[in-house]
């Protein structure tokens, strides 16, 4: 499922196995639609941040002398960079005074 996080301020979408967690962590369940009103908003992001700092680091990949297809192995992405969309997206509503609201993309192809 591809979740679309939408404000006057900007869109974006982020797959829902990583979109779900953040929306928890900025204080709700997790349901799918949702949203949080421009009053909320400095209050849900000061939540997702200090959840993002109890996150721990992802696991350091371990060295290794050859991948089978001769590529080098891609390191982990750390919930910090996977959430700075959000995070961008929720300072730039606060300071224009937009709601921010997230939805299932339709049929989980993305439109136009």
């Amino acid at each position: 499922m591809i979740i679309r996080f939408e404000s006057k301020t900007g869109s974006f979408i982020m797959l829902a196995e990583h979109a779900l967690p953040l929306i928890r962590m900025m204080g709700h369940s997790g349901a799918v639609p949702g949203a949080i009103a421009a009053a909320d908003l400095t209050g849900a992001l000061e939540a997702l941040r200090a959840g993002l700092a109890a996150t721990p680091a992802p696991a350091p990949l371990p060295a290794m002398a050859d991948d089978r297809d001769g590529e080098p192995p891609v390191p982990p992405v750390s919930s910090q960079q996977r959430a700075f969309p959000l995070v961008d997206l929720l300072e730039r509503a606060a300071r224009k005074g937009c709601d921010v609201q997230w939805a299932e993309e339709a049929g989980g192809v993305l439109r136009p």
